[in-house]
């Protein structure tokens, strides 16, 4: 079962290298943190704060490419947690076509919050079972 999960924070340290993001239940108080890099904290921070880079930057030019190409991105997917390390998906709709593609939950969430409604993003049941725990 796929639980439906919104960005609740972002933290930022500049003298550490782990950044972390929350996500948290849409309908519910379940939260869960996720470690992730600088690059993909500042981007995922720069949307939120509604700022736009003066040229396209790595999450913005996979946007385009996916809609270029004839893609709709759906949604994204954390459907795995495997020795400390998360797993995700991104889904791509083309020609009636569900494609999924593998992706680190970092680019996934930072993906999902470059859209304007952000992009559902769901998690496993499981994975937030073992997260809590």
């Amino acid at each position: 079962m796929l639980v439906q999960m919104e960005l609740a924070r972002i933290i930022i340290s500049e003298i550490n290298d782990q950044q972390v993001i929350f996500l948290r239940e849409v309908e519910g108080e379940r939260e869960f943190p996720i470690l992730i890099g600088l690059f993909e904290a500042t981007s995922i921070d720069r949307c939120v704060q509604g700022e736009e880079p003066p040229r396209p930057l790595t999450h913005d030019l996979l946007k385009s490419t996916i809609e270029a190409l004839g893609g709709e991105l759906q949604d994204v997917i954390i459907h795995k947690l495997e020795e400390h390390t998360y797993f995700a998906s991104i889904r791509i709709r083309r020609d009636g076509e569900l494609i999924e593609v593998d992706s680190r939950p970092s680019d996934a969430v930072a993906l999902a919050v470059h859209f304007d409604p952000h992009l559902p993003i769901y998690v496993a049941e499981e994975v937030l079972e073992q997260a809590a725990g």
